[in-house]
């Protein structure tokens, strides 16, 4: 029997693993797609052939798992609505959702669901993502497989040991892509205020970082490795590197990365705080 996958959510996430997942041989037939937007539903079956529904009571939910793809501030309601569609089924739910930790997701399901929570970043839009996965015992070996089957269609896969260090991967890879960015911007502007165009130093500053970005992926040196190779004792690459340390370039961004990771914790133990006041007043 084939492996059969529902999206709780047709964004663009889920979208880009839809398309991943049939890359990677998954039959249209065994990918259904639940969102209440019709012209997304339409979207998904016209470019990948699979099925979708506008409701989880319109679906074929007779699936080994659900990606729960919807919008944070909507799960609860979402899961409600699914755990009443799939009736005594259970299959492996993976939460693509940031900031909702098992705890909370496992109380809204009913608590007998397996469920692995995972931190994929933008770049999966365009399959070269990276993604972080966490799962407690309750899952298989068999499911993890699974699981780690879905995301690696988006790009390459971490798991974590503890769900905290789900904070980690967040402050890295996935507020990653704005570090990066926002690096860009800082050398575009340093480039046109030395007198480049402003869409001359685009081009160069966003090939440079191209290049940089499939020299680390593929030449096998660790990046320490290959700043050592380009930069020439006494050289302009030198002194442009000086000034960063003078800077403390490495502490900055370490500080920034904690910050993150920080902010991730607090955010996530609000959502519990909050759920859990939700079901104590629901209780009275």
């Amino acid at each position: 029997m084939s492996t059969r996958i529902a999206f709780l959510g047709g964004g663009n996430m889920a979208a880009s693993l839809v398309s991943g997942l049939r890359s990677a041989g998954w039959a249209g037939d065994d990918i259904v797609v639940i969102d209440r937007n019709a012209d997304k539903c339409a979207a998904l079956a016209d470019r990948h052939g699979v099925t979708t529904a506008s409701h989880v009571d319109a679906a074929d939910l007779a699936v080994d798992a659900v990606v729960l793809a919807v919008k944070p501030q909507v799960m609860q309601a979402a899961v409600a609505d699914l755990v009443q569609a799939l009736g005594p089924r259970r299959p492996l739910m993976l939460s693509i959702a940031a900031g909702i930790p098992l705890a909370a997701l496992q109380r809204w399901l009913g608590g007998d669901f397996a469920c692995v929570r995972t931190m994929p970043n933008t770049p999966s839009l365009l399959g070269i993502g990276a993604t972080g996965l966490y799962a407690d015992d309750s899952v298989t070996s068999e499911q993890r497989e699974l699981a780690d089957a879905v995301m690696a269609t988006a790009g390459i896969n971490a798991w974590v040991d503890t769900e905290d260090r789900i904070d980690a991967v967040i402050a890295t890879s996935g507020s990653g892509p704005a570090y990066y960015f926002a690096f860009m911007e800082a050398m575009i502007d340093g480039a046109t205020e030395l007198g480049l165009t402003p869409e001359d130093a685009r081009r160069l500053v966003l090939q440079t970082a191209l290049g940089a970005a499939r020299m680390a992926h593929e030449s096998g040196d660790d990046p320490a490795t290959l700043r050592a190779k380009v930069t020439s004792k006494g050289g302009t690459t030198a002194e442009a590197l000086a000034h960063f340390a003078e800077g403390d370039l490495n502490g900055l961004v370490r500080g920034a990365m904690r910050a993150a990771a920080e902010r991730a914790d607090v955010l996530a133990g609000k959502l519990s705080k909050d759920d859990s006041e939700s079901d104590d007043q629901a209780s009275t």
